[in-house]
């Protein structure tokens, strides 16, 4: 598959789970594939990826796409009859749309939305079979899928203060938490945290009111920003290159690269398969947080502050 281009720790190939930016553009691009357009057939290609039993897939044949929505990272995509599918593709889930006659690429697909004039494919690289398609015939069960975060960029300041400070955790939990906020990940939190000039393991319990509406404006604008960037970059194509690391970002996956505004190295933290980008000039003065393996293994070796790296 290639080597990693961004992060030497962490491959974008195992990490890029597409977030809210990725996820409307993708439903920008369907509605105008799919939207009142019949479905002929509903065909699985890895029986694994249906996680529902009823309804059968037999059902949705020949109804007609109603409504195309997001569920926190997952896309809905509703039927005539009151059914509808529910795509979430977990790390290395994406979609592709087949024009007719294009036949789907070897191993990687998973299911295909048959339609008269081309075929909506999930596809899934990688041997872990993570990406799901569930199908529901009741309003009441789809909802129950929804761990219930808000829509930031539909909160008011009062709002969003009152989520962000309910429980103390750190902001980078607390960005990404999906019982919290809607579609935010590992990727755009990093972003949103720069661009506020917060420490990603600040408690938002501790934070003034000033340091929450830096972060307030910084949510909304990084979502809009990446959003109408990500759209722009697809125009009126299928988007195809979806992932978490794109070289125009700040902080994310960039580690030991410049920072834009400072031009100190980016820093990490790694801690499993996760990674946290920050600029410690930018956004915690200074101060390098603990990697935890590294700072174990150097103790009293390990930098406390950036220009102890110069």
């Amino acid at each position: 598959m290639g080597s990693c281009q961004y992060s030497p720790t962490l491959c974008p190939y195992t990490q890029a789970v597409p977030e809210l930016p990725d996820i409307t553009v993708y439903l920008h691009a369907l509605e105008r594939r799919v939207l009142n357009r019949s479905l002929r057939s509903l065909r699985l290609l890895n029986p694994f990826v249906l996680r529902t039993v009823t309804p059968a897939p037999e059902m949705l044949a020949d109804r007609t796409v109603t409504g195309l929505s997001r569920i926190g990272k997952r896309l809905v995509i509703a039927y005539e009859g009151d059914l509808w599918s529910v795509i979430h593709l977990m790390v290395a889930g994406r979609l592709r749309w087949l024009e007719v006659g294009k036949k789907p690429p070897g191993k990687l697909g998973l299911a295909a939305l048959e339609f008269e004039h081309g075929t909506l494919l999930l596809t899934e690289a990688g041997s872990k079979r993570r990406a799901t398609l569930q199908l529901f015939d009741r309003r009441e069960t789809l909802l129950a899928i929804d761990p219930g975060g808000a829509e930031v960029q539909e909160l008011s300041l009062a709002q969003f203060s009152h989520r962000l400070t309910a429980t103390n955790h750190t902001l980078k939990r607390a960005l990404t938490d999906p019982h919290i906020f809607s579609g935010i990940g590992n990727a755009y939190s990093d972003e949103i945290l720069h661009r506020a000039r917060l420490s990603p393991l600040a408690l938002t319990q501790k934070l003034k009111l000033p340091a929450i509406e830096q972060l307030y404006h910084a949510v909304g604008a990084v979502l809009e920003e990446w959003t109408e960037r990500l759209q722009e970059q697809a125009g009126d194509r299928f988007p195809e290159k979806v992932t978490a690391f794109r070289p125009e970002m700040a902080v994310h996956g960039r580690y030991g690269k410049p920072c834009p505004v400072c031009a100190a190295p980016i820093q990490r933290i790694v801690h499993a398969t996760n990674e946290v980008n920050y600029c410690a000039r930018c956004q915690t003065g200074g101060k390098l947080l603990a990697d935890r393996a590294m700072s174990r293994l150097l103790h009293s070796d390990w930098p406390k502050n950036i220009d102890e790296l110069s």
